[in-house]
């Protein structure tokens, strides 16, 4: 179906706290020694130099907080216009209530107004988009306001801990390593009808596919995760490349020639790299910020596409491809007008 729903408003927020890749392996270069790997490995790796933590005891709901009232504030929408928030993060205070409900709290949000939490790993963002279109479409909001607060300091300490330990097995290295390429930030984004929008950029659609039989390729919990990076890069690119093929059929002028940018999801310049070969895609359309900020998570994607606005690297009129990819596995991709 056409859609008639727009981005209104982008804002984001990122710590001041940096954490070097080479600090994080000095940590741990007992053991990066008995490996037989060099000081440099992990930005060799995964092209990762640095990356940032919120401030000890910050969480998730204050920082999604910051990004709301930034994004309200800038798009000049009253706060009891919000007919719906939805918060994205893997990150949260507690299991329950839900971090939307926090956020919804902080910015005293109307009675009225639906707060939930979606969680889908780093797609959940793309998923929380495409949910509040259709209550926009439907008629039953006017504004939606999108929430992310993501912190890489609860999972990366009790992970440096684990990789101190002087028994450390190579293998157990490997498990966690894709947690030492995780960083922190925030995010909010509005939504509406294009008829109720000061200056929005269209969403034209989206097209959707899961793999789920490779769902344990990479399990999270508060204190880290195991991964299997290997496989998971060939499992997630395989699974873009089909998504490809469907968005080919589904969304219009959805090829290289017509893609204007690519803001994908950013795991690592590797991943990155070879996706790009895999889609056919013009490395240089893709916009990359993950060499400083690290794999945020569903926090990436919006991010991202707020500093290639604010690069110059997104122009009027634009054809702007969104490519979001989670593990579970699912995948999505969403075309923009700019």
């Amino acid at each position: 179906m056409p859609s008639n729903v727009v981005i209104e408003a982008i804002a984001y927020e990122l710590p001041s706290n940096i954490i070097t890749s080479l600090s994080i392996e000095e940590q741990i270069s007992y053991n990066l020694e008995k490996f037989a790997m060099p000081l440099g490995t992990l930005e060799m790796l995964s092209g990762i130099k640095e990356r940032r933590v919120w401030d000890t005891g910050i969480r998730p709901s204050d920082v999604a907080t910051l990004a709301a009232q930034k994004v309200l504030e800038e798009s000049g929408i009253h706060p009891n216009e919000i007919g719906c928030i939805i918060n994205t993060s893997v990150s949260k205070d507690y299991l329950e209530p839900s971090v939307a409900s926090l956020v919804h709290g902080n910015l005293k949000l109307s009675s009225q107004c639906k707060n939930y939490d979606i969680g889908n790993a780093c797609l959940g963002f793309v998923d929380g988009m495409s949910t509040m279109m259709m209550m926009i479409e439907s008629g039953l909001i006017k504004y939606g306001l999108i929430v992310n607060g993501e912190s890489s300091r609860d999972p990366m300490e009790p992970t440096l801990e684990r990789l101190k330990n002087p028994n450390l097995t190579l293998q157990t290295f490997r498990d966690n390593f894709a947690t030492l390429t995780l960083g922190s930030g925030a995010v909010a984004m509005i939504l509406t009808h294009k008829n109720n929008a000061k200056d929005g950029h269209l969403i034209n659609g989206y097209s959707s596919l899961a793999d789920t039989k490779h769902n344990r390729l990479c399990i999270g919990t508060h204190e880290g995760g195991i991964t299997d990076p290997q496989k998971l890069l060939i499992a997630g690119v395989e699974l873009a490349a089909k998504t490809w093929k469907i968005c080919e059929k589904e969304l219009d002028n959805w090829k290289d020639e017509t893609i204007d940018i690519y803001i994908p999801h950013q795991v690592s310049i590797p991943h990155i790299t070879k996706l790009s070969q895999a889609l056919g895609m013009s490395m240089d359309k893709i916009f990359l910020n993950v060499q400083t900020l690290g794999n945020i998570g569903p926090a990436a994607l919006p991010i991202t596409l707020k500093m290639a606005e604010e690069a110059g690297r997104i122009a009027k009129g634009n054809h702007v491809a969104l490519l979001g990819i989670g593990s579970g596995l699912n995948c999505t991709g969403m075309s923009v007008t700019w």
